[in-house]
């Protein structure tokens, strides 16, 4: 899993509950309630403002608490120098290992320590109990490999170069985030980009123009560019603390790769597809042993 705890975005996601608002049930799980406060707070996480998603992120959290409840009955226990050598990586990613910028990150969140510290342990459990039923178990067998070749081969064609447009934001600008978002569509995504990335070319309105993305971009930045069509946003990537919002402009005209060719891809599509059943028929059998109410 990659890394995906920066201290300020957690920060925010747990900030919900220091908030004075009227708050409400949004679920419960067995015993354990899910405040609404709670699924905005991950909703802020994940930079979503959209308030049409809140049923999504409320559904998140429903099958994390029932992640965690497994985790409990299995008695699975995460040692205390995992969790520490965790923090240690956020410091040293996210606050250049100054331990202090991330008590001062969390003091002006009115966030205490130790309850951000209990998100990182859970989210660490949740990892493990997903590895252990899910991801260890994926496979991509040859049978599946072809199916998925001949049922979608619009997903395997190359294409030379393309135009992207990025925004780039500084670990300490996750904030951030919730308001570029919500302006998406009312504020051009130069003017965006302009205004709040860090990148490079921010100047330019953040255009990447005519470019091969694997020359330009990470693996993961890659990856989220090939699943867009041309005009669509992505969701926010985080990587390392630093978080990016990036948009196709345009691409070159494509042809259909051999099989051969498109093995890599078309094994990590299978074991997607793969992972997702799983995922899936896991949590079917968690609601089934829980009560759950969502309001």
């Amino acid at each position: 899993m990659k890394l995906m705890l920066a201290a300020a975005a957690a920060a925010a996601a747990l900030a919900c509950a220091a908030e004075v608002e009227v708050d409400g049930i949004a679920a419960t799980v067995g015993e354990m309630p899910i405040l609404k406060s709670d699924v905005r707070g991950e909703m802020r996480r994940a930079g979503v403002a959209d308030e049409s998603r809140f049923a999504e992120f409320r559904d998140r959290l429903v099958e994390r608490a029932l992640i965690l409840k497994a985790a409990a009955g299995s008695k699975m226990t995460m040692q205390e120098w995992v969790v520490d050598d965790r923090v240690r990586t956020i410091i040293e990613d996210v606050f250049g290992g100054d331990r202090n910028k991330l008590v001062e990150s969390l003091a002006a969140q009115k966030i205490p320590y130790a309850d951000w510290r209990r998100r990182i342990r859970d989210d660490l459990v949740v990892n493990a109990m997903r590895w252990n039923v899910v991801d260890k178990n994926v496979r991509a067998s040859p049978s599946a490999m072809k199916a998925e070749f001949k049922a979608h081969p619009e997903r395997y064609r190359s294409s030379d170069r393309l135009t992207v447009s990025v925004i780039v934001l500084k670990p300490e600008n996750a904030p951030l985030r919730e308001k570029i978002s919500a302006e998406l569509g009312k504020v051009p995504f130069a003017e965006l980009a302009k205004r709040h990335s860090s990148d490079s070319r921010a100047k330019d309105g953040g255009v990447w123009k005519d470019v091969k993305p694997s020359d330009e971009f990470r693996p993961e930045i890659c990856d989220a560019i090939a699943k867009l069509g041309v005009g669509e946003v992505s969701e926010w990537i985080e990587l390392g603390g630093w978080s990016f919002l990036i948009r196709k402009d345009a691409e070159d005209s494509s042809q259909t790769l051999s099989f051969a060719d498109a093995y890599d891809a078309i094994e990590a599509n299978v074991k997607k597809a793969e992972a997702k059943r799983l995922y899936t028929e896991w949590i079917g059998r968690l609601k089934a042993d829980t009560f759950i109410k969502t309001y």
